[in-house]
């Protein structure tokens, strides 16, 4: 039980809607794929920033906000994307989409969980 919540999740964290998959709910993780893809990659398009460890309460959360995209954040990062813009107008609604996505992966993490110890079907 423990070893297979644990794949499920780490799956879950990587590649959005992951988690569903390997539980086979095929339409519930396509669907969230699609979702986040398409939350990071506007993100990405509106000049958002992909933010890295700064220090600070705040700089923490936006870091962990971004750092559960999964994949997608070491991909955006490693590609050069996510540099950010601050001096574009959709900066910071570029930032908001950025860190949605990230949220929202991790509501997925969470509700693969509840998944496998079987307090959701």
């Amino acid at each position: 039980m423990f070893r297979k919540a644990l794949m499920v999740c780490l799956l879950a964290w990587l590649v959005p809607g992951g988690g569903h998959f390997l539980l086979k709910k095929w339409g519930r993780g396509f669907l969230f794929l699609v979702a986040i893809c398409v939350l990071f990659f506007m993100g990405v398009s509106m000049q958002g920033q992909l933010f890295g460890w700064t220090p600070g309460f705040f700089g923490f959360l936006k870091f962990f906000a971004n750092l559960s995209l999964g994949l997608l954040y070491f991909l955006g990062t490693a590609m050069g994307w996510g540099v950010g813009n601050i001096h574009a107008y959709s900066y910071e609604y570029g930032n908001t989409y950025l860190y949605t996505a990230g949220l929202l992966n991790m509501l997925l993490v969470l509700d693969s969980f509840d998944i496998v110890a079987g307090r959701r079907t």
